[in-house]
């Protein structure tokens, strides 16, 4: 803390962020807890094998603590397989009865970062919310593969769980952060291949638009929690996609043409991210298409704060939104209905 010569008294030191007063208690006290991203170690340059190795073993450990605190508050059953020749992780939630509704989960982290292990509380608690068996797809993260590669391999595990006798009308596709991006990319491109869409989709924080081109990429620029532009996100989108592919649809599915069909979509996030121009130029895009679609933007809330503050009234809100909008297209057959 400081003294303020004028006025003769201790001043405390301004926080990070503009701590809204409109959001929850349980909110507060956790944007309290944000650090300034340009404090975080830079990431390493898109062709740097072994900086991003390094990395991403720096960033597993803390993600794969998170993740095993939330699996013991929600108890799922947790099975390692391979599908389509990826490996995934099925998550049954604790009270599953055998419904035939199962979700295809893609997990964030940049393109980067993190795996389905460490990922896994994200997954138990959609899991939970809505009685689904989630599939999480652990694919091969850049720079090892390109946005090619891991679109495909999402694909590959879809048509696994069809050869399975799984049906499309029982699936959902669900994404987060850049696990969001990656799952609309896919579903273009599965759609664009004849094999068809899932009943519906939920993209929680998505990462739409690989290059700086919203609007809120530059006003929230610096008011953003999680990463800054220079430090953070020009670096993780060369990883996954070199910059002459960044605007193809598969690679910044907001460029897509979703006049051909897409799937009834959900889009999530909060007034926090820098990546809010992309969730509302993705609805604009699926709205103007005539595809059924939901935007539900949260006040003060940061990137991804359905699984960072799953038990704050914001979280809890919109976990109520993303059950009632999944089981208004893939009604559970019997079962489990979770109560967030």
């Amino acid at each position: 803390m400081g003294r303020n010569p004028a006025m003769g008294h201790v001043t405390k030191p301004k926080p990070f962020l503009n701590i809204p007063e409109t959001v929850s208690h349980v909110a507060q006290d956790f944007l309290r807890t944000l650090q300034d991203p340009a404090l975080t170690p830079r990431f390493p340059e898109p062709d740097d094998f072994e900086g991003w190795k390094k990395m991403r073993e720096f960033a597993e450990v803390p993600e794969l603590a998170h993740a095993q605190a939330i699996l013991r508050l929600y108890a799922p059953s947790l099975r390692e397989r391979v599908l389509g020749g990826t490996p995934v992780l099925e998550v049954r939630p604790k009270e599953w009865n055998g419904s035939s509704a199962i979700a295809v989960y893609v997990h964030g982290g940049g393109h980067t970062l993190y795996s389905a292990a460490s990922t896994s509380g994200r997954a138990a608690v959609f899991a939970d919310d809505t009685g689904m068996r989630v599939i999480s797809v652990d694919y091969t993260l850049a720079p090892l593969a390109k946005y090619n590669q891991m679109g495909d391999q999402v694909i590959a595990v879809m048509q696994a769980l069809l050869r399975e006798d799984h049906r499309l009308e029982d699936m959902v596709v669900y994404g987060d952060g850049s696990g969001g991006g990656l799952a609309a990319s896919a579903l273009l491109k599965a759609r664009d291949r004849g094999l068809g869409v899932p009943a519906a989709a939920v993209l929680v924080s998505p990462w739409v638009d690989l290059t700086r081109t919203g609007d809120t990429e530059f006003t929230l620029a610096h008011a953003e929690p999680n990463y800054r532009y220079e430090m953070h996100s020009i670096k993780a989108a060369a990883a996954y996609a070199d910059s002459s592919h960044q605007k193809h649809a598969y690679a910044s599915p907001v460029y897509g043409d979703f006049s051909k069909g897409f799937p009834p979509t959900l889009i999530q996030g909060g007034t926090k991210e820098v990546l809010l121009s992309g969730f509302v130029r993705l609805y604009q895009a699926l709205d103007t298409a005539g595809q059924k679609v939901k935007l539900d933007i949260y006040e003060g809330m940061p990137h991804n704060f359905i699984s960072r503050i799953p038990e704050s009234t914001e979280a809890r809100v919109a976990r109520k939104k993303i059950r009632e909008f999944v089981h208004l297209y893939v009604p559970l057959t019997q079962g489990h209905l979770a109560h967030a």
